[in-house]
């Protein structure tokens, strides 16, 4: 069998470690891939501090990863889709609750994938290009297409129109990205906000119109141009997104509904190593503290919301749709295309190289925009928090219970003020 080597996931947040790893056989419908390039998400660098919360299923050592595009070297049983030397890219679910082996990571040169997660792409498509898209094509047919989410019609080559709108918050995100494509080729006319430099970008993925998401004005912009169309719902990228949605949903007749991409609070100042109560506690108090409002304030509109698992879709038949239906030809005839670098939160792919050690702070380093090459690296003890992370700590009292009844106050006040009558 083949040599293979991995990115450990160490257990009790301390970070990342590369060294060998068994080379697992596929199973029925499964087949191996040797990974040329992969690509590392937020949710992967978070890992060592919130993979007990966000993975509990999870015991490190472990492997992770979400993204691969590389060669297929063994088919398993049943498989009638691939064949040894075909170039794909696939959504490795190993840290899917209903999957949780590490042989089904990303994070190691040879990685099982099940064989309806994994899309054969064209020659002219770079194995990087390939590898940022899975996780971020997953989580946008989640959202749209999942009957607990905004349940859309599916995409297909020839879309009927709709006549409905779909409002895309972060459209030049990666999952952004990926949402408009898929919401046009279903039928929907799509409007979304990006920085101003990206409006071309976003409407040549097929939006129809473009909104500063920075403009004091957004949400009233967004609304006007709304008006006289029925919407099929929202997808919420990115922090703070989730309340602006909520405003236009509840102001436009149509669907209900807003389905939640990203956390409500920001994680970027997490540090390495294990978590201390004096930073963790206010931090979950943060969060919990803007569900609450959000839920609050959402329920008071008559608004539902559900956030997104990105695996979810290997339970049901979205995860078939996508990567067996739709996207196999959609890619060889040029409808679909990879996120592009320099949207307004970037994600890179990088090729995986072996040896070395990576501490949690060097992952934490690269933050959610930026993927960094696994390469070889000396070893050394973990690096300390950085100071703004330190000065970032809440105190329970002075800071967190202030804060909550704020979150609580706002969300109540502005139900009661704002018209309940929608804009038609």
């Amino acid at each position: 069998m083949p040599d293979n080597t991995a990115v450990w996931l160490l257990p009790k947040g301390a970070g990342f470690e590369i060294g060998p790893a068994p080379y697992t056989p596929p199973g029925g419908n499964e087949i191996v891939v040797r990974n040329h390039a992969i690509a590392i998400n937020p949710v992967d660098w978070l890992a060592p501090a919130f993979a007990g919360f966000v993975f509990p299923w999870v015991r490190p050592p472990f492997i992770m990863g979400s993204d691969v595009a590389g060669e297929v070297v063994e088919i398993g049983d049943g498989v009638t889709r691939f064949k040894v030397g075909d170039r794909v890219l696939g959504h490795a679910v190993g840290g899917d609750k209903g999957r949780n082996r590490s042989a089904e990571g990303a994070f190691q040169q040879y990685t099982v994938l099940l064989d309806f997660m994994a899309t054969p792409i064209p020659e002219a498509m770079a194995y990087e290009s390939a590898a940022v898209l899975p996780l971020g094509l997953s989580t946008a047919a989640c959202g749209l297409f999942e009957k607990d989410f905004l349940a859309l019609q599916y995409p297909s080559a020839t879309p009927e129109p709709t006549g409905k709108a779909l409002l895309i918050w972060g459209g030049s995100t990666s999952v952004g990205s990926n949402a408009i494509q898929l919401a046009t080729a279903a039928g929907y006319e799509v409007f979304t906000t990006a920085s101003p430099k990206n409006f071309e970008y976003v409407k040549g993925l097929g939006a129809v119109s473009a909104f500063d998401y920075a403009s004091p004005t957004v949400v009233k912009d967004i609304i006007a141009a709304l008006e006289g169309r029925t919407l099929a719902g929202a997808l919420s990228i990115g922090l703070g997104s989730a309340e602006f949605c909520l405003d236009v949903v509840h102001a436009c007749p149509g669907n209900k509904f807003v389905a939640l991409a990203s956390t409500s609070v920001a994680f970027g100042d997490v540090p390495p190593g294990p978590l201390k109560p004096s930073f963790l506690i206010p931090l979950l108090a943060r969060f919990m503290i803007a569900n609450t409002s959000l839920a609050l304030i959402a329920r008071l509109r008559g608004i539902r919301t559900h956030f997104i698992f990105g695996s979810s879709l290997i339970h049901n038949e979205v995860g078939p749709m996508i990567y067996d239906d739709f996207l196999p030809s959609a890619l060889a005839q040029g409808r679909y295309v990879a996120p592009r670098r320099g949207g307004d939160e970037e994600r890179r792919a990088r090729s995986p190289r072996r040896g070395g050690r990576r501490t949690g702070r060097d992952f934490h380093r690269s933050g959610p925009a930026e993927a960094r090459r696994l390469g070889a690296q000396g070893g050394g003890d973990p690096l300390r928090a950085p100071r703004e992370a330190q000065l970032t700590r809440m105190s329970f009292w002075t800071d967190v219970v202030p804060a909550a009844f704020q979150a609580v106050s706002a969300a109540v006040w502005r139900s009661t003020q704002e018209s309940t009558t929608p804009v038609r």
